[in-house]
């Protein structure tokens, strides 16, 4: 899974949302558009879990309101 950011604007809102995959770990950082913002990162068992974990938080976020960023090369 690459890295992936979604960004959430409405009212006084500026937020934005990233979550990346490496192995067995799931790193997520969030905060005001504009900042570095907060980093966690957990650890799961396997691959899979990893991958069932991210798509999960993803479809939350979508859910809410977030929209995914599309990278441009």
């Amino acid at each position: 899974m690459t890295d992936r950011r979604f960004e959430f604007v409405e009212g006084t809102s500026s937020k934005f949302w990233e979550i990346s995959n490496g192995g067995n770990n799931v790193t997520v950082r969030y905060g005001r558009i504009g900042t570095n913002g907060q980093t966690q990162t957990k650890s799961f068992t396997g691959t899979a879990a990893a991958e069932q974990h991210a798509d999960k938080q993803i479809a939350a976020k979508l859910a809410k309101g977030y929209r995914e960023l599309v990278a441009t090369a």
